[in-house]
């Protein structure tokens, strides 16, 4: 080993022997000395001995080390740099090089686990509603296939009945546990009266039709795929001043309506069971746990029948709207079945029989159903219809509480009691019609109309806010 040794413990090569390839050019005496670190004006022409011109030096490989083509710390300057397909001189080691628009070596780092590249972007669970779109075709999204609907129906059908049948359960275990007397149904099973107290079996009834209400919204996420607003309205929530407003109009149709069964009342010689106009005041005693039972639970109960028969059977069946058909035939029911009328008239069909009444108490409980969809499309949201079954229920359950006759029976009802509550049930519809109209309601899904469209009270006011987007609250 001579003093000549590199900090690498490796002797330089000897000037004047030769290594196979030909000789760099002499520097010209006319030219100044070159500064270390600065690149070569002329070696960009030099070619290799395959005739290809010399790359450039390249950016560093990495931190510390030196760019492509520079002597490493002790080794003398040349001037010169080797071609790309030439071998480096024994003991020198030239990074690898890769072309600048892939920034790191194939497979690497680790961590992306797709040859360099990110990894895929996950697409959302929840799908947009479709712009421009009325009420009952919201639920028509990209996600759409002909079964959801079906199996949401399914689904909400059986989940709430046997969750209604497990609550019965549970109150016949709590009525044994904390009274000596057998309850109603297991003592007469063909009998109306499930607990034999008006009071607990008005509380049932409305908490078992009340668990259809998340049943319904967790279909709508977790079956269509679409946020469960957007059973509300077509701005994908309830809008609360607009059913602040409905529910004045539902008072005077409460009003309305009682004046007119009063009248009504007047020409009926058998007055049905549980009929306003028998009994007498019970006294605030026996009054003010069914009306406090009644308060509580008539609310959750009537939205959750108008969330499932006007707010997902209206959209499951308006998201059948045959828009692929070929044949004649099913073309001509495409035309049809885009409107709403198909929703509403087998919502209203379904809602009445989900009721007991027989006669002429079926044909008022199908015109209510009728009028109600026929306004959530007309308004673009439950909210006017939740208001009138919340009221309407109220006086139903809160008048005969009063007077001793509250009952959860339902059969026949004389026509002038049915014509008396049709008419209150028109007059609120033109009533509502009306008021939508001083409101602006909008009635279609945001889109991006003309310019002078005006979006309505419920658009979004802040910049950048998109309609129907927002999380329902």
């Amino acid at each position: 080993m001579s003093d000549q040794e590199d900090a690498n413990g490796w002797a330089p090569l000897d000037p004047g022997m030769g290594d196979g390839r030909p000789p760099p050019p002499a520097p010209d005496p006319a030219q100044p000395p070159r500064p270390p670190g600065e690149p070569d004006p002329g070696a960009s022409q030099q070619q290799s001995t395959s005739g290809w011109p010399q790359p450039q030096a390249q950016q560093p490989y990495g931190p510390g080390q030196q760019p492509y083509g520079q002597p490493y710390p002790g080794q003398e300057h040349t001037g010169a740099q080797p071609a790309w397909n030439q071998q480096a001189a024994w003991g020198q080691q030239y990074p690898q090089q890769y072309p600048q628009q892939y920034p790191y070596a194939p497979g690497y780092p680790p961590a992306y686990g797709y040859g360099g590249y990110p990894p895929p972007v996950k697409r959302p669970w929840i799908v947009p509603t479709p712009r421009g779109v009325p009420f009952h075709r919201m639920a028509r999204s990209e996600a759409h296939s002909w079964w959801r609907p079906l199996v949401g129906t399914v689904a909400i059908i059986v989940v709430g009945l046997g969750a209604g049948g497990v609550l019965g359960i549970i109150g016949l275990i709590i009525q044994m546990a904390v009274s000596d007397d057998d309850p109603a149904l297991l003592d007469d099973p063909s009998g109306t009266s499930f607990f034999g107290n008006d009071t607990a079996d008005i509380a049932y009834a409305l908490l078992s039709l009340a668990l259809f209400l998340p049943l319904v919204a967790l279909a709508a996420w977790g079956i269509q795929r679409r946020r469960p607003g957007t059973l509300s309205s077509v701005v994908g929530r309830l809008r609360w001043r607009w059913m602040l407003a409905c529910a004045g109009m539902a008072v005077l149709f409460c009003v309305v309506s009682y004046g007119l069964s009063l009248a009504a009342s007047l020409s009926v010689e058998n007055e049905p069971s549980g009929s306003t106009t028998e009994g007498s005041w019970v006294g605030w005693d026996d009054f003010v746990l069914p009306a406090l039972v009644i308060v509580a639970l008539v609310p959750f109960q009537s939205a959750a029948e108008e969330y499932f028969f006007r707010g997902w059977l209206m959209q499951a069946i308006g998201a059948c709207t045959l828009e692929k058909a070929r044949n004649g035939f099913t073309r001509a029911l495409s035309v049809v079945f885009r409107t709403p009328w198909p929703g509403i008239v087998l919502g209203a069909a379904l809602f009445t029989s989900g009721h007991g009444y027989t006669g002429w108490g079926m044909l008022d409980i199908f015109v209510f159903g009728a009028i109600a969809g026929w306004l959530t499309v007309r308004t673009g949201g439950l909210e006017c219809t939740i208001a009138l079954h919340v009221f309407n229920n109220l006086m139903a359950f809160l008048l005969p509480a009063a007077l001793g006759e509250l009952s959860l029976e339902q059969g026949g009802i004389p026509w002038q009691y049915v014509l008396a509550d049709v008419a209150s049930m028109a007059l609120y519809a033109v009533g509502i019609v009306l008021l939508a109209r001083r409101f602006e309601v909008r009635t279609v899904t945001p889109d991006d109309g003309p310019a002078g469209d005006d979006p309505g009270p419920d658009a979004p006011e802040r910049p950048g806010d998109v309609p129907g987007t927002q999380p329902a609250y």
